[in-house]
């Protein structure tokens, strides 16, 4: 690469090496200090030249980028349901499918009304925000068992002035003295602890991902807990592996729930199993 190369020619060379075009755009827009929704100011100033700074915090950027490290995390930032959410290391990147649990879980509230929503594994606050965010008078809470991801998520609900309920603790667990809810969501860990992709995502929180030997203690444990904490007619929703849908099914049948049912991710697979606390008992 020349002393002082233009944007075209910084993007063309990350394509050289290996970058995907939108990862290398997102990577030098956050290099150029401008905002990550201006690919058009690229095209337009594609004949600008870099400054030695900006080079340099291009560089790295596209080597951590090349090692694995998520987009998210080395701007720090991502958009989810329409929302800008400070990400770290300290939290999952939350993936665009995850919006079809959002979707799903708005289907199921009422626009008007005080209805209680709890969010397991909130980890950025990605969920618990975009309920929030679409439902102003629902009261959500979120639960992590991560001191550091409720942190991250506690400093998104600031910025984005959203009153959420926060509680540390294990899935249901902390909230043992609240009311019942009418809807409980999780994206919990759900990989098994053998996968082999596990090894390509050193730079995520592993408690966050794995979950014992066949990918679905935690959601056992949820639906252990979760009859106690929903109300009648209450709805439990989850999302999970790619592969997973029939055994979450499964799971939910043998607790007790009815009206088991999927929700297909933008690529049409089962990513989200959930079900209904029977009406009355």
């Amino acid at each position: 690469m020349n002393h002082h190369p233009t944007l075209a020619q910084a993007l063309q060379d990350a394509g050289r090496q290996g970058l995907e075009r939108t990862d290398a755009q997102m990577l030098l827009l956050h290099a150029l200090d401008r905002n990550p929704h201006e690919r058009a100011w690229l095209i337009i100033h594609d004949t600008d030249s870099l400054s030695p700074v900006q080079l340099a915090r291009w560089q790295a950027l596209c080597e951590q980028r090349l090692q694995g490290v998520p987009v998210a995390y080395l701007t720090g930032r991502k958009e989810f349901y329409g929302l800008e959410l400070s990400v770290d290391s300290r939290v999952l990147d939350p993936r665009p499918d995850t919006e079809t649990l959002v979707d799903w879980a708005l289907e199921l509230l009422p626009e008007q009304g005080a209805s209680r929503v709890v969010d397991l594994g909130t980890g950025s606050g990605a969920i618990a925000l975009a309920l929030q965010s679409q439902r102003p008078q629902a009261q959500v809470w979120a639960v992590d068992a991560s001191a550091e991801a409720l942190a991250v998520a506690r400093d998104n609900a600031r910025r984005l002035g959203l009153a959420l309920q926060f509680a540390h603790g294990s899935w249901l667990e902390p909230l043992a003295g609240q009311a019942a809810f009418d809807l409980i969501v999780s994206n919990p860990p759900y990989i098994r602890a053998d996968d082999p992709h596990l090894a390509r995502l050193i730079h995520e929180p592993l408690s966050a991902l794995a979950s014992g030997a066949d990918g679905l203690d935690d959601i056992r444990a949820i639906i252990a807990q979760a009859p106690a904490r929903l109300t009648a007619g209450g709805w439990l929703l989850f999302e999970h592996g790619w592969d997973q849908a029939d055994a979450v099914a499964q799971l939910l049948q043998s607790a007790g729930f009815e009206e088991v049912q999927h929700r297909h991710d933008l690529a049409g697979i089962a990513r989200c199993t959930g079900a209904r606390r029977p009406a009355s008992t």
